[in-house]
């Protein structure tokens, strides 16, 4: 698994050990930059939330393209370990909240990027992102990527679905909150 685009392009990040956790594939990530950078045209000075992260893939690419921040929710010991491993091999320390997603408190403010990577078929990206827009994680203008596998649909009350695109085994649902 490598850092696809920006300042560490080519940099090799550590998985989980274990299958407790499903890296996100690296044409995925890539397929799912792109439909971003499209919407939004830079990660320049953007607050992030990799949530559910695993490896960190996710944050760790939003911070090699500019991002300002990036907050790692995991809870699994194993890929905590990683994140850090990671953090560490890039040369940043990483923000990581070692806890579930459901166990976050409010938001200081909200994140302008949220991605969410959690387990297939438990609808558990749907349940928390539900519960991140009603504690402050969300703002009007949060772009929200939901991971699901292919066959999953994602529906979040106060949420309309901008782009869905399949890719390999794994759904991308890109969200904004309704107007």
């Amino acid at each position: 698994m490598r850092i696809i685009a920006g300042d560490w392009r080519g940099r090799t990040l550590v998985a989980p050990k274990g299958d407790a956790t499903r890296p996100t594939a690296d044409r995925t990530r890539e397929t799912l930059f792109s439909m971003l950078l499209s919407r939004i045209g830079s990660f320049e000075s953007l607050s992030v939330g990799d949530f559910f992260a695993g490896s960190g893939a996710l944050g760790f690419e939003a911070l090699s393209r500019g991002a300002d921040s990036c907050l790692f929710v995991e809870q699994d010991r194993a890929a905590l370990d990683a994140i850090r491993r990671n953090g560490e091999t890039l040369g940043i320390r990483a923000d990581v909240r070692a806890t579930s997603v459901l166990s976050l408190g409010s938001a200081t403010k909200p994140l302008d990027i949220l991605f969410m990577d959690p387990p297939y078929g438990t609808g558990a990206g749907q349940v928390a992102l539900d519960k991140m827009a009603r504690l402050g994680w969300t703002s009007p203008v949060s772009w929200i990527s939901i991971e699901t596998d292919r066959g999953e649909d994602v529906a979040v009350k106060g949420f309309v679905a901008d782009t869905v695109r399949d890719v390999g085994k794994a759904r991308l649902t890109l969200l904004r909150a309704e107007s």
